[in-house]
């Protein structure tokens, strides 16, 4: 499976210049083979978000909300059809509340990774529950839109174009993931949903995660977008940065009209289903 996939050549800085990283030699495209046995896709809280009118408050504070719908309702149809009829797995990353439990591929993702290691929480002081009650007062997402955002995050579930199929393996943690990985023998995860810097990075099963399990991270430039703020959202500059970030350190970044092309070099696996 052969296609074009963007680095970042992060090098050689120029100390003669007066910023010498500007001697980089910045994003660089690359024809990369990937190995369709040994790649997924993993689909990251494309979340169903209500109507606008259900929780404003949500919306106030998640301003990328349009562009993940737009994103849903654009993009993730023809690319989950494609990937589906192809040898690569998908895989899908949960979290926020229990929406998928029941599902058989969370129950198999369960059974394959055990029981996650819980990690011991360092004590609070007086100090620190203060400082938590100054974030909780002045920090995002403000005190009046807190409402919202719990009630949104009370009914969270899949968005209706990212809806898991079948057996499709589901994972809340990185552990879980990992396991899945490892029964479908993968080491190169292409990640698609929302929000690249944020919970595609950070979260459970992010790429921080599943870099420490030995997995390669890339993802798809027109399937994600970016938690941007009141500096950056007119030019999309904190996805700039995302993207680069995945660039230098987890992965490549690919193009979706690439991605789909290859995917049709590949034969479709008769009866394939996953593990």
């Amino acid at each position: 499976m052969r296609l074009p996939a963007q680095l970042y050549r992060q090098f050689d800085a120029d100390l003669a210049r007066a910023v010498p990283a500007e001697g980089y030699g910045g994003w660089q495209t690359l024809d990369v083979e990937l190995a369709p046995a040994h790649t997924a896709l993993v689909v990251m809280h494309a979340w169903d978000s209500g109507a606008p009118h259900e929780f404003p408050g949500w919306r106030r504070a998640v301003e990328y909300i349009p562009r993940a719908e737009r994103i849903l309702a654009e993009v993730f149809p023809p690319l989950l059809a494609a990937a589906r009829a192809s040898p690569l797995p998908v895989f899908h990353v949960v979290g926020g509340r229990d929406y998928y439990s029941h599902l058989p591929g969370s129950q198999r993702a369960r059974r394959l990774a055990g029981a996650t290691p819980q990690l011991a929480r360092v004590s609070p002081d007086p100090a620190y529950l203060a400082l938590q009650r100054l974030r909780h007062a002045h920090g995002t997402p403000g005190v009046h839109n807190q409402t919202d955002v719990a009630a949104g995050f009370a009914r969270l579930d899949f968005a209706q174009a990212a809806r898991p199929l079948g057996d499709e393996g589901i994972a809340e943690d990185g552990t879980q993931l990992a396991a899945l990985c490892r029964a479908h023998a993968v080491n190169h995860l292409i990640y698609v949903g929302f929000a690249l810097n944020w919970c595609l990075l950070m979260s459970p099963g992010g790429m921080v995660d599943m870099a420490r399990h030995g997995c390669l991270c890339s993802t798809l430039a027109e399937a994600t977008t970016a938690v941007e703020n009141r500096e950056t959202a007119r030019a999309e500059a904190e996805k700039r940065q995302a993207l680069w970030r995945v660039a230098v350190e987890f992965g490549f970044v690919f193009g979706l009209a690439d991605f789909l092309a290859a995917l049709k070099t590949l034969p479709r696996l008769a009866g394939a289903t996953s593990l």
